[in-house]
């Protein structure tokens, strides 16, 4: 368990350096198949909500998720950090909604 308050540039090297200690970047990985494996904790994710899962097991599927996004932007020189806030900030000048019904 994280013990400090960690920066998103940190979460993202601890996950990739985990990542690589485990075996998971021996060969070079095909960014299709790391996408998709980042759906795929996303479809966890629901499941978990459609099968009446506690909100700890739904939050366990989302942590999976961020931490296969920090891995790639990890081992792709992201800096995912910059873009989150960066968009964050680009978010709050859009007029509600923007024209999108969801």
């Amino acid at each position: 368990m994280l013990n400090k308050k960690l920066a998103i540039n940190d979460l993202i090297k601890e996950c990739h350096r985990t990542a690589k200690s485990k075996g998971w970047w021996m060969d070079n990985r095909n960014d299709g198949e790391l996408i998709a494996l980042m759906h795929s904790e996303l479809s966890e994710a629901l499941e978990a909500m459609r099968n009446g899962g506690k909100k700890e097991e739904l939050a366990e599927e989302l942590a999976d998720c961020c931490i296969r996004i920090f891995d790639y932007c990890g081992s792709r020189k992201i800096n995912l950090e910059k873009a989150l806030s960066k968009k964050m900030e680009y978010n709050k000048t859009r007029p509600y909604r923007h024209g999108k019904k969801f």
